[in-house]
């Protein structure tokens, strides 16, 4: 059962979701072949299952919209452009962690209005715990499909903060991290999107990322972060947003869980510091 807030929409998203991890795990728990693609990140058979069942999903919907995804042909820049509203989705958001068998990794999709995320669900397959939110209606988790769920929120930065790090990806970051915050602070590693659901269930304070990520990785982890009181920010204090130019990178960017801060300000001083 949902909760009394919750859109049908959001509703059909969060099955979709459990759809796809259901078709990710069948090959979880079975042997797999990886394969790379042309930028050579890598990709499995568990990517694809989880594609075709999410496109099939938001294909039934009453309200028909583009996909872009991880793991279809990205449309030219003139098409997109003109889209209004669409979904972003990542089937299968941390490859590498899939192939490492930890467990973390997700599902993500998002519904992206005027080139901000306004809902979005993540879902880690193999714990089954799925964060919901769409603007207006809260912040949510289910620790699994027969769980009940309960409204999240991030709180105030914690002294000393923690601060969510990649487990792939190092520690990129890590020198500005006390212009922002302090030289006392701990740190948590994770995988994949779940790293915003920390901040956004107030377990965690902190997620800077340098280097290049993708808007499906971030998207629907920002509308849950977003709705739950954080916010994502570039290195210019400005929220990150969407299908605004050619490329789908994302510029380098931090999560924060407590938007009450000036993290403008301190990241102005940081650059100001820098150079």
């Amino acid at each position: 059962m949902s909760p009394p807030t919750f859109s049908t929409l959001l509703q059909q998203i969060s099955t979709i979701a459990r759809d796809a991890a259901e078709a990710i795990l069948l090959v979880y728990r079975d042997d797999f072949e990886v394969q790379r693609k042309d930028d050579h990140s890598p990709v499995t058979a568990a990517d694809l299952a989880a594609q075709q069942v999410i496109v099939a999903g938001l294909a039934q919907l009453d309200t028909v919209l583009p996909v872009i995804s991880e793991e279809a042909r990205t449309l030219p820049w003139l098409q997109r452009r003109e889209w209004r509203r669409y979904w972003l989705v990542d089937p299968l958001d941390g490859t590498r962690e899939f192939i490492k068998r930890n467990g973390e990794f997700t599902v993500n999709i998002a519904l992206i209005e005027d080139h901000q995320p306004v809902l979005g669900v993540v879902l880690a397959p193999v714990t089954g715990e799925l964060y919901a939110a769409a603007r207006g209606q809260g912040a949510w988790m289910q620790q699994d499909a027969h769980a009940a769920w309960r409204r999240i929120a991030t709180r105030a930065m914690a002294q000393p903060p923690t601060v969510a790090g990649s487990r792939s990806h190092g520690g990129a970051g890590a020198a500005l991290l006390p212009q922002l915050i302090g030289d006392d602070y701990s740190s948590m590693p994770l995988g994949s999107s779940l790293k915003f659901c920390l901040l956004a269930r107030g377990a965690a304070d902190v997620y800077l990322r340098r280097g290049a990520t993708s808007e499906w990785d971030t998207a629907a982890a920002q509308a849950v972060l977003e709705e739950a009181g954080g916010a994502v920010l570039d290195l210019t204090g400005e929220p990150l947003r969407y299908n605004g130019r050619d490329s789908l990178l994302n510029p380098e960017f931090i999560a924060v869980g407590d938007a009450s801060v000036d993290w403008k300000a301190r990241l102005l001083a940081a650059d100001m510091e820098a150079s």
